[in-house]
């Protein structure tokens, strides 16, 4: 049996890919590897163009100076802010992924009346960005500004979400489900016992695009919240870095513990979501 002549790669064909790709993914780097020699450089030496990369004068001053202007009541508290996201990440993580998750399920493996219309609106729903509605949603939500709850609650339903889940769960096999009928389990056993088994990809993916859309959501944050006690961090960032005069090297040292999380996050679900891409990749 012979082999497709286009899907074999030379050795030389290998080794120009993997170079061309190594030069894209540096280059895609250099941001971030600035950010974090930055945060570890005095403040006059981070603006200076590509010498910026010359790893000098490092230290941790910058995180220990942030830390200890955030550390009062007059300022707030930087592990505050830090706990506010991470509270509003895991509440509109874990919530998404249960109620996108159920709702895919119906949408893609249940049979119904109006099913096929009710995905259309879901997919319509896409193409409607939070920025259209984020001013009516002020309106109708003002009375419950400076609140944790009203922070994450428009956000756990996610028109995105469902549709990656109803993607991926019309990919496993009809015939699970029909063996799983026999020996007796409807459709809640069915969906907790095999499809979430099954479905690790799936939901290490949207978690992750979940925690970032959350953990970077600002234009919400900005419209109502006014009380420092409820302030998330990116919002305290944009607070911070306005305090003159500008200390550079702070505020860099800021943005990597606001990404750091994001990291965590990633690595921590790396393997089933690099498995979710992959599948993906294949099935398209």
């Amino acid at each position: 049996m012979s082999m497709n002549p286009g899907l074999t790669r030379t050795p030389l064909r290998r080794v120009l890919d993997y170079a061309v790709l190594s030069v894209l993914a540096f280059i895609f780097a250099l941001p971030v590897i600035y950010l974090f020699i930055g945060s570890l450089k005095p403040s006059d030496e981070v603006l200076n163009g590509l010498s910026g990369f010359l790893p000098t004068n490092l230290s941790f001053d910058n995180y220990t100076a942030v830390l200890d202007s955030l550390n009062s009541d007059s300022t707030g508290y930087f592990w505050r802010f830090m706990g506010i996201s991470l509270l509003l990440a895991f509440v509109v993580v874990t919530g998404g992924l249960i109620v996108n998750s159920m709702a895919a399920y119906g949408l893609s493996r249940l049979k119904w009346r109006g099913q096929n219309a009710v995905f259309t609106l879901v997919l319509l729903l896409m193409l409607i960005p939070f920025e259209s509605v984020a001013v009516p949603l002020f309106y109708m939500f003002n009375d419950q500004r400076n609140t944790l709850p009203i922070l994450a609650l428009p956000f756990i339903a996610n028109a995105f979400s469902v549709y990656q889940f109803a993607t991926f769960f019309r990919t496993i096999p009809p015939s699970i489900e029909e063996a799983a009928r026999i020996d007796g389990a409807g459709p809640w056993r069915t969906f907790f016992a095999i499809i979430i088994p099954m479905s690790k990809p799936a939901f290490a993916s949207v978690a992750i695009l979940t925690f970032l859309m959350q953990w970077g959501s600002f234009l919400w944050p900005v419209l109502m919240v006014s009380d420092p006690s409820v302030r998330p961090l990116p919002l305290e960032m944009s607070v911070f870095q306005e305090q003159l005069p500008p200390d550079w090297g702070q505020i860099l040292a800021f943005g990597v513990l606001l990404v750091l999380p994001v990291l965590i996050v990633f690595l921590f679900f790396q393997r089933w979501f690099v498995q979710g891409v992959a599948s993906s990749a294949v099935k398209g």
